[in-house]
């Protein structure tokens, strides 16, 4: 989970849950125990009932006397079941209503004590009953001890406890819903400065906006002001950096042309130094232009930069290559998608891809080809591979790490101050990149160039 909002609307799922689950228990327990009560209650009404319709029959025994012919207590398997028993257990009067229903009911009991006990008849349906122990005296002073026993199947019961608990678990479901949704919109509403800032911050990075917006709740506030602080200070830092390398290499421009002179004027008088004057010369001339170009590019990656489209710059390159190697009869294919893109300075992409085009176009023999794509990096970013080979001589591996350092030539004869791919390698490190050297397929050296990149 990458989404804040996410986190916090699963975290706070969980303690719903978690609470309902517990009330739903709570109430589910309480519900029970009223309920319960209420069936002692109805239990004990019918034992008071039964206990005053009794009287001694014919024979002395205690029995109930049913004055309704309707009543449950008269009709077989009615969920309403009594009885009256002697002090060994032994029934004295079963209810019409037990018939075929009730074997047993609950064992004798002392006088005055009452029980209460769940038991099973013979369809294996549960019942609850009361039995109640109770003195009986004769008329002619005769004492016995009686139990009474109501009982009542747990059929409606269970129906008014299923019943609760639906009601309470659809109830309970559909807050939960109802919270949830209300929290997600919540969490939508105080996240919006949120989303607000990371929008405003990718326009940033496209370039399209140079500072963050002004109005922030008070949370966002500092956060937003350093952020546009450091973005002022980096456009300073780099502004600062390229005026200074500038300055330092314009500055050197007119020794430089004094020297070279001097040098001329040397060998015009047979000075045996001039030579070595003028190529050292050559050299630092070199070194400045370079440091020059370097001046006039943005000096690395920046917040902020715009994403520049690849295939125009490098059909710009082929064709000013193409006319440049005129005499030079070669093929320089391209393969670049058109929605590639380089995100960085201009000028940065076209000195690159002019240094590894041009030494491609000057060691090859009949072909050079540049490819490149925009492919998925560890985390949620995007790079730009760009590839330029060529079918020439190659770079064999022992020389092919020195090849990238600043002033290293493998081949004198070819012309050049060694200092391409030394300033290709510095480009690509200043945008967090890498460039890397390899045999070819077209059978010369290939060139794989990492820098920051996404598709259009």
């Amino acid at each position: 989970m990458h989404s804040f909002s996410q986190r916090l609307l699963i975290s706070v799922s969980l303690l719903l849950l978690l609470f309902f689950g517990v009330m739903v228990v709570v109430l589910d327990m309480r519900f029970r125990i009223v309920s319960e009560n209420a069936l002692r209650d109805l239990l004990d009404t019918q034992m008071v009932a039964l206990i005053a319709s009794a009287d001694p029959d014919e024979e002395g025994n205690v029995v109930p006397r049913l004055q309704d012919a309707e009543s449950r207590l008269m009709t077989p398997g009615s969920g309403l079941y009594a009885a009256v028993s002697s002090e060994a257990g032994e029934p004295y009067w079963r209810s019409p209503s037990s018939v075929g229903s009730l074997v047993e009911f609950a064992p004798p009991q002392e006088s005055g004590a009452r029980d209460f006990r769940y038991m099973t008849d013979a369809n294996g349906q549960r019942l609850a009953a009361v039995s109640r122990g109770l003195r009986w005296e004769y008329e002619d002073g005769r004492i016995r001890d009686l139990t009474f026993t109501v009982a009542t199947d747990l059929a409606s019961f269970n129906r008014q406890l299923q019943s609760f608990r639906r009601g309470l678990t659809g109830g309970f479901v559909i807050l939960a819903v109802l919270l949830l949704l209300a929290l997600a919109m919540m969490l939508r509403w105080a996240l919006a400065p949120l989303r607000r800032l990371a929008a405003q911050i990718r326009e940033v990075e496209r370039g399209e906006r140079e500072q963050l917006g002004d109005r922030w709740p008070t949370e966002l506030g500092g956060v937003v002001s350093n952020l546009n602080a450091l973005l002022k200070g980096e456009r300073v830092r780099i502004a600062r950096y390229r005026d200074t390398l500038g300055n330092l290499a314009h500055s050197l421009k007119t020794p430089l042309a004094v020297l070279r002179a001097s040098a001329g004027s040397a060998d015009a008088s047979g000075h045996p130094l001039g030579q070595q004057v003028n190529d050292q010369v050559d050299r630092m001339t070199g070194i400045v232009e370079h440091q020059l170009r370097r001046a006039a590019t943005s000096g690395g990656v920046s917040v902020g930069r715009q994403a520049i489209d690849v295939l125009p710059i490098v059909q710009d390159l082929r064709a000013t290559l193409l006319r440049a190697h005129g005499r030079k009869d070669f093929a320089l294919e391209i393969s670049v998608p058109d929605e590639a893109q380089f995100v960085g300075d201009r000028n940065d992409l076209t000195e690159v891809m002019g240094n590894l085009m041009d030494n491609a176009a000057k060691w090859c023999r009949t072909r050079v080809r540049v490819s490149a794509a925009v492919v998925e990096t560890a985390g949620a970013g995007q790079s730009l591979d760009i590839r330029v080979e060529d079918d020439g001589p190659g770079i064999p591996p022992a020389d092919r790490d020195r090849v990238l350092e600043r002033g290293i030539r493998i081949d004198e004869q070819m012309p050049g101050h060694g200092l391409g791919l030394a300033m290709v390698r510095e480009m690509a490190g200043l945008y967090g990149g890498s460039i890397h050297v390899a045999d070819s397929q077209l059978g010369g050296a290939r060139v794989d160039l990492r820098l920051p990149g996404r598709l259009r």
